[in-house]
């Protein structure tokens, strides 16, 4: 099976950006996917057993762009409402907390999603360390155990592209 979840993914991708099926564009797709496979092997240093993981990464994130843009528009209504209420009034609060992902892009996507949803924003970002800006208090409570963390935590990343030093 080794590679074929790969190489049928840019097969279809490739079918899919042309838009129509002839017998020329499906021997031409058959030929790039190839190439460019071929390519993620050599340069890249892809491996058939990180199609799993790819898999379950693509699922992931799909799950995650969706409940961020839950908490997108969850968030925006609670700031419009804070915004025009003459009752409530922002009451910022800064706020520090450790993720505890590992990896640089887990923890930047972290960071990036904090940023996109209204009422917070990340002030420093170093490792798992998150310094966030919050409108209000409650807006902070539930960033140390929020459901990007434990959607990030889910996560394996492949190992493509770290080649071991040799001495």
């Amino acid at each position: 099976m080794g590679g074929c979840f790969l190489y049928l993914l840019l097969f279809l991708l490739w079918l899919l950006l042309n838009g129509r099926l002839t017998s020329e564009i499906a021997v031409f797709g058959l030929i790039v996917a190839a190439l460019s496979y071929v390519f993620a092997w050599k340069v890249l240093s892809f491996r058939a057993s990180n199609d799993g993981i790819v898999l379950l990464n693509i699922l992931l994130l799909a799950l995650y762009l969706v409940v961020l843009l839950w908490e997108i528009a969850r968030a925006a209504f609670s700031v419009m409402g804070l915004a025009l209420s003459r009752k409530c009034r922002p009451d910022p609060v800064i706020f520090e907390f450790h993720s505890h992902l590992d990896g640089k892009f887990k923890n930047v996507l972290l960071a990036n999603s904090i940023t996109l949803t209204p009422g917070t924003y990340t002030l420093f970002q170093e490792g798992d360390r998150f310094v966030i800006h919050c409108l209000r208090k409650d807006y902070a409570d539930g960033l140390t155990d929020s459901v990007f963390i434990k959607l990030l935590e889910k996560m394996r990343l492949p190992s493509w592209g770290r080649r071991e030093e040799k001495p």
